[in-house]
């Protein structure tokens, strides 16, 4: 695997079956469809994967059955934030075993904790990892923004590189200033709307569930960043937009993204759209509306 990590790697979502099971022939669709879509890497168990709330078993059998599908033609990603440190270092040890590349790890949920226990929690954990890791920035399901400095920790304890969802533009930029002359340190963003304004700035890629059912959009606006091709940029930031105003925001929920993501995979036929609990799937209402833009834009931002 190659330093920095850049590109398009898109946080898998989990199918499932509604007997709460992995849908494996799903997984294999999915994973097909966004190779074949030109993604440079895959994320499992984040956020738009629910691995929170799937149980371990399933976990390890979607890590299992995601690598052998893969089989080495793009990096895995896999998500090993738990509540617990034994736990964490169970599913990351796992994910050497069967094949795994990377180990993303956020801070401990559920507690709130300070910089100072973040960093304590890096120093212990860090030295038990089997496998290179990036950091992962999410303030919105941790309780804790992970600044400069800590990044700056986590780099001189061995992290390859950050990603960030905070939306904290600012923070972001600061960031990339502060490691833009570190060739082997990747700054991924996490928000969709602003890959292009933080690729400019010299960020390495994006993690975008939009990915999971239109990659070659995704990939395609991370090759016009690359090309500093500003009327492709445009035109494709229009889409990702599009995504966002007319089917991210179908209901006014919180993980309204997740299931509209998922859903839009099941329209499609690629997969199910059953939700781990306690997420639901959307309605029929709001399925129909989804299903309408996506037809609406077929073969333009549906490829």
């Amino acid at each position: 695997m190659k330093l920095p990590l850049k590109g398009i790697i898109p946080p898998m979502i989990t199918p499932l079956l509604e007997n709460r099971e992995l849908d494996s022939i799903g997984l294999k669709n999915i994973i097909e469809h966004l190779i074949e879509g030109g993604v440079h890497g895959i994320f499992l168990l984040g956020t738009n994967g629910e691995g929170p709330s799937l149980s371990y078993r399933i976990r390890k059998q979607l890590i299992t059955e995601a690598c052998e599908i893969i089989n080495n033609r793009v990096p895995v990603l896999v998500g090993i934030t738990d509540t617990s440190l034994d736990a964490t270092l169970d599913i990351a040890n796992f994910s050497k075993d069967v094949g795994v590349d990377v180990l993303v790890v956020a801070p401990p949920y559920y507690f709130p904790i300070s910089e100072e226990e973040m960093v304590e929690y890096l120093e212990v954990l860090i030295p038990l990892l089997p496998l290179p890791f990036l950091l992962y920035n999410i303030p919105s399901c941790t309780k804790l923004h992970l600044g400069v400095n800590i990044v700056k920790k986590a780099r001189e304890l061995g992290a390859i590189g950050v990603k960030d969802s905070s939306g904290d533009m600012e923070s972001l930029y600061e960031i990339i200033e502060t490691f833009k002359d570190d060739p082997e340190f990747s700054i991924i963003v996490g928000n969709e709307l602003f890959i292009s304004e933080a690729m400019a700035k010299g960020a390495h890629g994006a993690v975008a569930g939009g990915a999971n059912f239109s990659p070659k959009t995704f990939v395609e606006l991370y090759q016009a960043c690359v090309n500093k091709d500003e009327l492709a940029i445009n035109e494709l930031r229009k889409k990702v937009y599009a995504i966002d105003e007319n089917i991210y925001h179908v209901n006014n929920t919180p993980t309204s993204s997740i299931k509209a993501i998922k859903g839009s995979l099941a329209i499609m036929g690629i997969c199910n759209d059953y939700m781990a609990v306690p997420l639901q799937k959307l309605t029929g209402p709001q399925s129909d509306i989804v299903k309408q833009y996506l037809l609406k834009l077929k073969g333009s931002l549906i490829k």
